[in-house]
């Protein structure tokens, strides 16, 4: 499957607005929600709650694509949030803020570097790992002419 990379740097802009407000306020509530939609996404990417929003709002405004990318290293990226978002969570929620401060801050570096800069982090990740594999993959290919 492939996706329009500008529907996961919208979701990293959301993301980024999201755990920084659960930074600021030190909400654990807010950091588990986030990681329940990089759960969702990265197990079912389509009922994703930010790529449906991308998909509604966001895409039918915009020219189609110059480039796709692969689902798996965003889905990997995915689980990598899900990760240092579940940590962050539990610690917020079982009272070590340390845990909750660092796991959360971790999560919204990447998240900002994405949205700000393009950059995934998990994605290069995946596709370093690859790499290593002897499998490579590209990050992304010329989208189809339509």
């Amino acid at each position: 499957m492939l996706l329009d990379p500008r529907g996961p740097r919208f979701a990293a802009v959301l993301t980024t607005v999201v755990l920084a407000i659960a930074l600021i306020t030190g909400s654990g509530l807010l950091v588990l929600v986030q990681a329940v939609v990089f759960a969702v996404t990265a197990t079912k990417p389509r009922l994703g709650p930010y790529g449906l929003l991308y998909r509604l709002l966001v895409a039918p405004r915009l020219r189609p694509p110059a480039e796709l990318e692969p689902a798996a290293p965003v889905r990997f990226a995915q689980l990598v949030g899900l990760v240092f978002a579940g940590l962050g969570a539990a610690g917020w929620l079982a009272g070590v803020p340390a845990l909750g401060l660092a796991a959360t801050a971790a999560a919204l570096a990447a998240a900002f570097l994405n949205a700000a800069f393009d950059l995934c982090l998990g994605c290069v990740s995946y596709l370093a790992l690859r790499r290593l594999a002897g499998r490579p993959l590209a990050a992304r290919v010329p989208a189809p002419m339509r």
